[in-house]
Formats: C-alpha cells, structure tokens, sequence
C-alpha cells in the first residue's frame, strides 16, 4: 500500500469525523419555529375557555386564533448544523442568544417572568374589552414587591391594595408615590391596605433611599371588575403577546352574535391598559404557525409590519392594528366581506 493511499484511507474518516463534530458543536444562537395556535373560543376539557360569571356569555361560530412559537430556552444548546437548517428555513429564524437572552438568565426565571405576563396580559385584556364595552372598570394601585431589610419589609405584602396612605384615600398609583414621597421621613406613616378580602392598618416608618423618601416596595396596579372573566389557557404557554386575541374573544362572547362571521382569525400583539397593541417577537413564526392552522386572516401590530411582509404567509391576509377596537373593526369588516378594504402593512404610514 503506498503511502499516498495510506493518506487517503486515514484522512477521509477523520475530515468527516471532523465535519460531524463540527455539526454538533453548539453554537451562540436562539432558534425559533412556528408553534402551536388555540382558538380562543374554543372549549378545553368540556368547558369554554373564556368563562364569565355575572353576565350573560354567547357563544357563537367562527375562530379566534392566539398563537405561540418554540423559542430555545436558556441554556439550552443549539448546534451549528441545527442553525443551519434553521437559516434555510423560510418558517424558522436563528437570532444570536445575546440579543434574547442575558448570559446568567435561567430557564426558570424565564418561566418565571413569561407566566407573570400571560397573568397580567389576561387582566388588561379583560380591562380593555369591558372598558369597550361601556363599564368603568377602576384601577386599583397594589404592592408588586417588598424589599428586604427596608422600611416595609415584614408588614406589606404583595398584592396588597391600597385603601389610604396618611388618612389620605388612595386612587392611583401616582398618588401612593406623592404620598410616600412627601411623608416626613423618620416619622411613622399609617397605610391602610386590602388584604385577602379584609381591611389592614399597616404603620411604617420611611427613610431616604438614594436621595427619596421610600418604604422598600415596588408598586403595581390591579383593577376591580363588574363581573368575573377568567380564560382557560395551557399554564406552559406564557408571555403577553396573546393580550389583543384575548380582549377580542372576550369581547366576542359578551356580544351577541359572531364577530368573525364564522371565519378563522388568527392575531398577536400585547394589548395595553389604553387598548392599543405593542409588538411582539417572532411574528414571522407565528404568521407560519396561523398559515398551517388555516387562518384567512392574520392581525399584525402596526410596529411589526415591516417584518411581518418578509414571512411566509402564503394565502393568508395581514392587516394592521393599532388599538383593540380597530382590530375589532377589521375583523366585523372582514367577516362581512373577505375582500374588503383592510388597513395593511403596504401601507403603513
């Protein structure tokens, strides 16, 4: 055997144990796909899964589509040939991981944060149908968190609610700042707060924190409803995006008659206290993931079109949102007339 030949036989395995390794090698970057989409206005587990307690709820024809997408969870590897095959993808996208995820981010804290606004996006969403509706739905301003080894810490809690701070009835939550802000600090401050159903008097004694009077909390906001709302979602899914989708089925099921006109919808974007629609990631994905599910109509948030044109949506139409209640009008138009004229990301200003 010459040695040329001995060369040959010894490189070949080697140059493609080499390109092997070099396939599985992982690589700095996050995949997406298209995932799973849920109709809104579908039953799980025999039941509706928007359930109303102290109205009258209609359930009618046609779909309201929320839909997800598959995101690599941090610390998860992805292989230099699964980015790959990702990059030829029309349906998938690689983004590098430092642009998602924080390099001391857990998947648990990501779990952790994506469940708190799936909550918080159901409760905006319930806030925006109702006020469409007509109802006054109050805003009513609560303690988020409590830090330790401060002024409140060990007589505030989370989710307590604001009655009074300094005999002073409470409204806002800019008022709970003026009046924290503006107590003397070193002088006991009287809160009164609703706690599990019932009235509390909670006395703290602020201080200066970095150049401001504070107690240690970090504030939010709830809202008191007329009646009872709750949605029927898969706990696994998480995050805000499905925030415009829900206040559009909430809306649906306490209006007679279908808004869809029995037709498929699909649509993201969060859906903010004021009714208008923020971005969201991944629309590409999720336009995909409404293409398999048959969607004939896709909302896009206004701030997503300019990407939400590059994805393969095959026959299904995109229209431009702004707020809840235009979205609501593009869907009653739509389900009047396919073809009718639709705000959309051509055109966008």
């Amino acid at each position: 055997m010459s040695r040329r030949t001995l060369a040959i036989i010894i490189a070949v395995p080697l140059t493609a144990l080499l390109l092997i390794a070099a396939f599985v090698l992982p690589v700095p970057y996050v995949l997406y796909r298209p995932g799973t989409t849920v109709d809104v206005l579908s039953t799980a587990g025999g039941k509706e899964r928007i359930q109303v307690t102290g109205h009258k709820a209609y359930y009618d024809d046609g779909e309201l589509q929320m839909v997800t997408i598959y995101v690599t969870q941090p610390g998860d590897e992805v292989s230099l040939g699964t980015a790959l095959m990702g990059w030829v993808n029309r349906d998938e996208a690689v983004r590098p991981y430092d642009s998602v995820y924080s390099d001391d981010e857990t998947a648990e804290e990501n779990d952790a944060q994506s469940a708190i606004q799936m909550s918080s996006s159901q409760d905006d969403a319930v806030a925006v149908a109702l006020t469409a509706l007509g109802y006054d739905v109050p805003v009513v301003p609560l303690v988020n968190s409590v830090g330790e080894d401060l002024p409140a810490t060990g007589k505030l809690e989370p989710k307590d609610r604001f009655v009074s701070v300094g005999g002073k009835r409470i409204k806002t939550v800019q008022e709970v700042v003026d009046a924290i802000s503006g107590a003397p600090a070193g002088e006991p401050l009287v809160l009164v707060v609703e706690r599990a159903g019932k009235h509390e008097r909670v006395v703290v004694t602020p201080r200066v924190i970095d150049g401001k009077v504070r107690i240690g909390i970090e504030l939010g906001f709830d809202y008191r409803f007329p009646f009872d709302v709750t949605i029927n979602i898969d706990q696994n899914i998480g995050g805000p995006s499905a925030g415009l989708m829900f206040s559009l089925s909430i809306y649906d099921t306490l209006t007679p008659g279908s808004m869809t006109g029995g037709h498929i919808v699909a649509g993201t974007g969060e859906i903010r206290p004021d009714g208008s629609v923020g971005p969201i990631g991944g629309i590409q994905q999720k336009i995909a993931a409404a293409r398999d599910a048959k969607a004939e109509l896709f909302l896009v948030p206004a701030a997503n079109c300019d990407e939400a044109l590059g994805a393969p949506k095959d026959d299904v139409r995109l229209a431009r949102v702004e707020t809840m209640e235009q979205a609501r009008d593009v869907v009653e138009k739509f389900a009047k007339d396919t073809d009718a004229d639709l705000p959309s990301c051509e055109d966008k200003e």
